[in-house]
């Protein structure tokens, strides 16, 4: 998979994605060894950071290529959240003047906002706003009022900041909301149909699984259930291989029901592409009438569903498959918590069904990592607000055998799902050319990135190898296993494992299959949420389709209309790959505002830490507990002259002899995974930065 951020040549000329940073200097990167080329602010020609721009390269001289744009292909995008401020400097007492200072750190220019364009807004209120003109780079843009978010600092009015910057907005358009409502009124989107959700015939054509045990295990404030699990034990002559077995289904909320090609709910999803997950809300991809009702597999309620069924010996060996759609009725809603407790537990509700599926998922696990799946479990945390959203208390989220099990069934039907489709598409050559599917793929680590981790790993002592080009996903295991359970080591094997996962490329979607490095399959998908994501929901209608066509023996599809839905197919990927980032982008901004706020209350305090970047300008350091992350400033670090080691990643101390005029190493250095002591300096919460210094 090549990367899509490297540039390309076009008549002499360069384009690619260009990157800003926070002072206002773009790079974009360039294939080959040599540096990104360098564009100062004078030269960026109003591109923005995230941009598909055309440059041209400067004459080389002695230093640094640098280059200039030349324009702009493509924007990222146009809105910006920030604060509504007058200039009376420029405007006297007319007030006539507005601009909106933007929060985005990597957008160098404010917007101006003439007086017919404020939408009603206010000074100092906190706004969306949208670029309309910018034909003169020496000028600021011209912009308009989109939207009022409210009083600059308010919980709500900053959360709806978070999500509008990347592109999510948490209310749906008035035809969309009117959509879903008659949908849940009706049942379904065929006309002519009575109130009240599910019709008899919605049955048709289901395999009833309402009197099989089925229950749900989810988050203990999740409010939309994607899937469930249903549990029976075979004996005898029901059994697969004459002995105990089990029949598992993993039944998926039937969305592609209700959102049908071509309406407005699945435009709007489509464009959504996900459900977004902020500190204390959810942003949904589809609307709460359907997301946390008629679609959600709630207890005591028939559910319409796809399913993935399987028949399994006591080995976790799946000796038979059934997919299709069904109807379900879950028996019990499960917290993890509870399930936790009730597979500890003897005696506690279902603790026989759950530990038999927990030590079938345990199974499922160990298999994964014979063949090489990689261990990419990240500790996060977890936020205790009050009624404003003020952060109270950070936790650290505990995952147990209950989050696991549910994990590994759903791995499971996800890989079983993708290897149906792929081996009935394959053409004669191997080419899948008999039709098409949405794969979740995950390339390979770059040998260049690959090359760093080993460095980084051998200078903390931990010998590893390179086997063509990469380090086997066995010894990176086998490394994180040896850390585990240590009290010294917990932090370091954290370093280690955030070291990992960003030498690794990203995992997306795409109708091309090459696999899946970290998980170790061949053929994986998305199917198991189709709720909260778009291509779940595409995957969804390619099973029905491709199992609709096996009944029916339909005719393969022509090679233009094949040609045709491939490029669709492929582009809705890509634009789901896209928001997907947008929105991990948002939860993260999410928690890094809450996190500031955390600690905005605790300036003076002291707390441990552990150095997790280092850069010339300073020390990025964790708090333990909380994850709280800040900056250490070398202009802060008084005790010593400290240079910046880029190849070992380590800030080494200089002493100053007088007398001799020479520099003599301290033998004090600074590398990552170190433990440190840290005081909270200051807190920026426009920048959502901590600025920390060393005791």
């Amino acid at each position: 998979m090549k990367n899509q951020t490297k540039t390309k040549r076009s008549t002499g000329k360069l384009q690619g994605i260009i990157s800003i940073s926070s002072k206002g200097t773009g790079y974009v990167a360039t294939e080959g060894d040599q540096q990104d080329p360098e564009i100062d602010f004078r030269h960026l020609n109003t591109a923005l950071h995230g941009d598909l721009v055309e440059i041209i390269l400067h004459p080389k001289g002695s230093g640094r290529q640098s280059a200039e744009v030349l324009k702009i292909v493509t924007r990222a995008k146009v809105g910006f959240a920030g604060i509504l401020e007058s200039d009376p400097a420029r405007d006297g007492a007319r007030n006539n003047i507005f601009f909106v200072k933007p929060d985005d750190t990597k957008m160098y220019t404010d917007i101006l906002i003439p007086k017919e364009a404020l939408n009603s807004a206010r000074a100092n209120q906190k706004v969306f706003a949208e670029i309309v003109s910018w034909k003169d780079a020496s000028k600021a843009p011209i912009g308009k009022v989109v939207k009022i978010l409210g009083n600059p600092g308010d919980n709500d009015t900053e959360m709806h900041a978070i999500a509008m910057e990347k592109g999510f907005d948490s209310e749906f358009p008035r035809n969309v909301e009117l959509e879903a409502k008659k949908i849940s009124a009706q049942g379904g989107p065929a006309s002519g149909w009575k109130q009240g959700g599910i019709q008899e015939r919605d049955y048709e054509g289901r395999k009833d699984f309402r009197k099989t045990l089925t229950f749900t295990i989810d988050p203990e404030d999740a409010k939309d259930f994607d899937d469930a699990i249903s549990f029976r034990e075979l004996k005898g002559s029901d059994s697969v291989s004459g002995g105990v077995s089990y029949e598992i289904g993993i039944h998926i909320a039937d969305v592609s029901h209700y959102v049908r090609t071509g309406s407005m709910l699945d435009k709007e999803a489509k464009e959504r592409g996900t459900s977004v997950y902020l500190v204390d809300r959810t942003i949904p991809m589809l609307p709460e009438i359907l997301s946390n009702d008629l679609c959600s597999l709630v207890p005591n309620k028939d559910r319409l569903t796809i399913s993935a069924v399987f028949m399994m010996d006591k080995n976790a060996k799946v000796k038979d498959e059934w997919f299709g759609r069904t109807v379900i009725h879950s028996q019990k809603r499960f917290t993890y918590e509870e399930a936790e407790t009730c597979i500890k537990k003897s005696g506690a509700p279902l603790h026989t069904e759950l530990s038999i599926l927990n030590n079938l998922a345990k199974l499922l696990t160990a298999e994964r990592f014979r063949n090489g799946a990689i261990s990419l479990e990240q500790e996060e945390v977890k936020f205790i607000l009050d009624e404003k959203g003020t952060p109270l208390k950070v936790i650290k989220k505990e995952r147990g055998d209950s989050n696991r099990l549910i994990e590994e069934f759903m791995l499971l039907a996800n890989r079983k799902v993708a290897e149906l489709i792929s081996k009935n598409i394959k053409g004669k050559k191997g080419a899948e050319d008999n039709g098409v599917f949405v794969y979740r793929i995950h390339d390979l680590p770059s040998k260049e990135k690959a090359a760093d981790l080993a460095f980084f790993l051998r200078s903390l002592g931990h010998k590893v190898s390179l086997q063509n080009g990469i380090i086997p996903a066995y010894e990176i295991n086998n490394l994180l296993k040896k850390l585990e359970g240590k009290s010294s080591s917990d932090t370091v094997r954290d370093t280690v494992h955030r070291a990992v996962i960003r030498s690794m490329a990203k995992a997306v979607y795409s109708t091309k299959n090459i696999g899946h490095y970290g998980l170790a399959f061949s053929h994986y998908t998305h199917f198991t949420s189709p709720i909260r994501r778009y291509p779940d929901i595409m995957v969804h209608r390619l099973l029905a389709e491709y199992l609709e066509n096996k009944k029916k023996k339909s005719p393969a599809a022509s090679a233009s209309n094949f040609r045709e839905k491939v490029f669709e197919y492929e582009k809705i990927s890509r634009i789901a790959s896209e928001q997907e980032k947008r929105a991990s982008d948002a939860e993260r901004a999410s928690i890094k505002y809450k996190q500031v706020e955390y600690m905005e209350k605790r300036q003076g305090e002291t707390f441990q830490g552990i150095i997790s970047g280092i850069t010339e300008w300073g020390l990025y350091v964790e708090e333990i507990e909380t994850k709280c992350e800040g900056l250490v400033r070398v202009r802060d670090m008084a005790d010593d002259f400290y240079i910046f080691n880029e190849k070992k990643l380590e800030l080494v101390g200089q002493k100053f002899r007088p007398k001799s005029g020479s520099r003599q190493g301290s033998g004090k250095r600074y590398r990552l995974g170190d433990k440190v002591k840290i005081k909270v300096q200051g807190v920026d919460k426009e920048r959502k930065t901590i600025d920390y210094t060393l005791i």
